[in-house]
């Protein structure tokens, strides 16, 4: 744990973490009254939500200019675990936000000796946010941050990759999978964050598509499931 120790790379990780919990505190205790009030379990609100995304046809959250929407802490040492395990060189990320899981990413690719990370995120304001936090703690040679609509700025991306991150708008998993999974390698990561689309779960969940797939107990509640591509 080379970089996540480093002077600079952890004193911008405490406070981003402590930041997110300031900026998405209200937001994320809206959701929990929400929850309770409608009587249903996590999954099956979550499921609701993607479900509304995609009946609107919604591509990208709207209106979160401020929100991190961030990983949590433990989280985020799974993702920098999960680099080292594999050996990754080469990560895409869906959702980059404020820059949060990116660091832990690009951290791990430091320690595995370098390799190249190529984010999406819809948001201008967080792109220009991401990358200076990037910047300060010696990353942003390791990133690429595409700006835009995930669908558009992700199809030319070349392969092989060896772990993508879905940590977007929940109803564009199984799309921006779809789109990258011939240049997933054999044995290639898919982390996915709050992945409470049931046509995304069905999917990965289904092994004649290519994936073995299961949830992780990370973070009760917000649906982790991490595949592996086993074509």
């Amino acid at each position: 744990m080379e970089s996540l120790t480093n002077g600079r790379i952890a004193a911008l990780l405490e406070d981003l973490h402590r930041q997110a919990d300031a900026a998405d505190g209200p937001f994320k205790a809206q959701i929990m009254a929400d929850l309770a009030a409608s009587g249903k379990s996590v999954e099956e609100y979550f499921a609701d939500l993607a479900a509304r995304e995609k009946a609107g046809g919604q591509s990208a959250p709207r209106g979160f200019a401020e929100r991190f929407l961030a990983v949590t802490p433990g989280y985020g040492r799974f993702l920098y675990m999960c680099v080292r395990a594999s050996g990754a060189r080469r990560i895409v990320e869906f959702g980059t936000s404020m820059g949060i899981s990116t660091i832990y990413l690009a951290a791990g690719l430091r320690d595995n000796g370098g390799g190249h990370l190529i984010g999406s995120e819809f948001e201008p304001s967080k792109v220009v946010r991401a990358k200076a936090h990037l910047d300060a703690v010696g990353l942003a040679d390791l990133v690429e941050i595409r700006e835009g609509d995930a669908l558009e700025t992700l199809r030319d991306v070349a392969g092989p990759i060896d772990l993508l991150l879905l940590d977007g708008a929940f109803s564009l998993y199984l799309p921006v999978l779809q789109r990258l999974e011939t240049r997933l390698r054999t044995g290639a990561l898919v982390l996915a964050e709050n992945a409470l689309d049931r046509d995304y779960l069905d999917y990965v969940r289904n092994p004649t598509n290519g994936f073995l797939s299961q949830s992780v107990a990370l973070d009760e509640g917000r649906g982790n499931e991490v595949a592996v591509v086993t074509r």
